[in-house]
């Protein structure tokens, strides 16, 4: 459904996705519950699912969390979904004692980019191609969480 809805903020398609079998989605899904170094949170709106992100300790840089496959639903944008989904996420990275975490967001005048420079994200390297075949950019973004000690909230 994400991937539908909002082609644009990610780094694959609805179509190459489309095309893992059901047992590759279960296989995913279980392995990350079972997990110590990776994490999938949904948030909800009136019993519905209405957004998720997935996040994930590299281990190449244990320091570092990466936070990918955000998106939240059009008809719960607006109202703190995405927000909650950021929250939890960077506290699940603290939790881990993490240093740092990473995500990469299309660049445009969007609620994500907004979301995320709020919440003290700030550019890293330069912008990348969004995929293959498109003309969209895509900006790696970090927020140092021991800039953040002390604080109740994400942003400071």
């Amino acid at each position: 459904r994400a991937l539908r809805e909002s082609p644009d903020a990610f780094s694959s398609t609805y179509e190459r996705e489309a095309t893992r079998s059901d047992d590759d989605w279960e296989a995913r899904v279980s392995s990350v519950a079972t997990s110590t170094s990776a994490q999938a949170f949904l948030t909800f709106q009136h019993a519905e699912p209405c957004g998720l992100v997935w996040c994930r300790s590299l281990e190449a840089e244990p320091a570092v969390v990466e936070v990918f496959q955000m998106w939240v639903d059009p008809v719960s944008r607006g109202a703190g979904a995405g927000r909650a989904l950021l929250v939890r996420a960077i506290a699940w990275a603290e939790s881990r004692g993490a240093q740092r975490i990473r995500l990469g967001v299309t660049i445009a005048d969007s609620p994500a980019m907004r979301l995320y420079r709020t919440n003290g994200f700030c550019d890293i390297g330069l912008p990348e191609p969004l995929r293959q075949g498109s003309s969209l950019s895509s900006q790696s973004m970090e927020l140092n969480l021991g800039l953040r000690s002390g604080t109740d909230s994400p942003a400071r």
